[in-house]
């Protein structure tokens, strides 16, 4: 009776044994694979947003991106959806931006590329118009923006304006670009009628409630005192237009505020980090070191080796420990041109993942493309290290911050 006794306990020992290794490898084996369940984002707060876009093959991200900030604007105050026409911006701001390329002998950048800024200065200047009365779409036989010979002949084109060959600038080169920009998109309406309306583009963007000056962009970089103004130095901000500077987490406050408030926010920045994953839907900034993590990201992901680390940030499929981001390293990564201006999108809203980490929508321009369909997710730390600027309504500003500035 003794040795069944026994030899029963010995049993159950080693089944419980048993049991709890299995136990032990199956949680070990989960927590060093969590990179291996995808991610799963549960929307918190949105504000509203007009539908998705294209801009396809066009290098105009910064017009959709601050013609969708203009849209919502729009459904903020109650309007109905306007689909706003990115190429009445497009071809406003080719005119200006060879101008100063004239004037500067070529010195300033003339490219497809651009602002945010711009969207304000051709609404300010020109007003704005419905995507139904000027599409910019008069070269395209399939209704899809192809700009590669566009932007080709307008390059070349300049370039024979400012190398002089008759030693003066010709009266009428402006009048040639025109030329060039009429025949490509089509030419400038003085009016038109939406909605059995008649409308010029200024009376337009006057009844959609439209203001330029009722937005203002911010950026966050050392090299500059905080609390001032400054042109972000970058050739896509051809036009030197300014942004007020605050430090990285008022940054973020102000991109809260104003989500929590109504008001999109729009947002350029580098979209070349190994952890942008617009497939899949989501962007983050991954750690490839255990000494990368901190604070509470750390006591979630402790015990994982640097080659367990490596494994997970070289296939990422979703939450993984991310970097934490200091003002430092985003001054860093700007002085060396590791970030760099690469896209215009819209923030729309918060977002958190299965693990509870903070994430915000993001609203893009190449179509009903990717796992969410033309939106995708991008993390905190990502939105830290990577944003060159955002442009927010001034109401959505904190007052604390607005009022550290003498010329908001």
């Amino acid at each position: 009776m003794k040795r069944l006794f026994l030899t029963v306990g010995l049993a159950l020992a080693v089944g419980v044994s048993t049991a709890a290794q299995t136990e032990a490898a199956k949680a070990k084996k989960q927590k060093t694979n969590k990179a291996d369940t995808a991610y799963v984002f549960t929307d918190v707060q949105l504000v509203p947003v007009s539908p998705i876009d294209n801009q396809s093959s066009s290098s105009t991200c910064w017009s959709f991106a601050g013609t969708g900030l203009l849209e919502s604007e729009m459904l903020r105050q109650g309007k109905d959806t306007v689909n706003l026409s990115e190429m009445w911006i497009v071809r406003h701001t080719y005119l200006d931006k060879a101008i100063k390329y004239a004037r500067t002998h070529g010195a300033s950048s003339f490219s497809p590329g651009g602002n945010t800024h711009d969207v304000m200065t051709i609404l300010r200047t020109h007003g704005a118009v419905p995507q139904e009365a000027y599409e910019g779409l008069r070269y395209s036989r399939d209704s899809i923006h192809r700009h590669g010979e566009l932007d080709a002949v307008l390059s070349k084109y300049m370039q024979a304006v400012i190398t002089a060959p008759n030693r003066t600038l010709s009266p009428v080169w402006q009048d040639g670009l025109n030329g060039i920009l009429d025949a490509y998109l089509g030419s400038c309406p003085e009016k038109f009628t939406y909605k059995g309306k008649e409308y010029t583009p200024e009376s337009f963007a006057r009844a959609m409630g439209l203001n330029a000056d009722d937005f203002v962009s911010f950026t966050s970089y050392t090299h500059h005192p905080f609390y001032t103004r400054f042109a972000v130095e970058i050739p896509d901000n051809w036009a030197w237009e300014t942004s007020a500077n605050v430090p990285v987490d008022e940054l973020i406050a102000i991109i809260d505020t104003a989500l929590a408030n109504g008001y999109a926010v729009n947002w350029s920045a580098d979209v070349s980090e190994k952890g942008f994953r617009y497939n899949e839907g989501f962007a983050i900034i991954p750690v490839d070191k255990p000494e990368q993590m901190t604070g509470s990201d750390m006591a979630r992901w402790t015990g994982l080796t640097a080659e367990q680390l490596s494994r997970m940030s070289s296939k990422i499929t979703g939450p993984m420990p991310e970097k934490t981001i200091t003002q430092e390293m985003r001054q860093e990564a700007f002085d060396n041109y590791e970030t760099t201006d690469d896209h215009g999108m819209v923030i729309v809203g918060t977002a958190r993942d299965q693990w509870g980490n903070k994430f915000y929508k993001v609203k893009n321009s190449w179509g009903e493309r990717g796992k969410y369909k033309g939106f995708f997710y991008v993390s905190e730390p990502y939105v830290r290290y990577k944003t060159m600027n955002i442009m927010v309504h001034r109401n959505a500003v904190p007052k604390a911050i607005a009022d550290k500035f003498s010329n908001l």
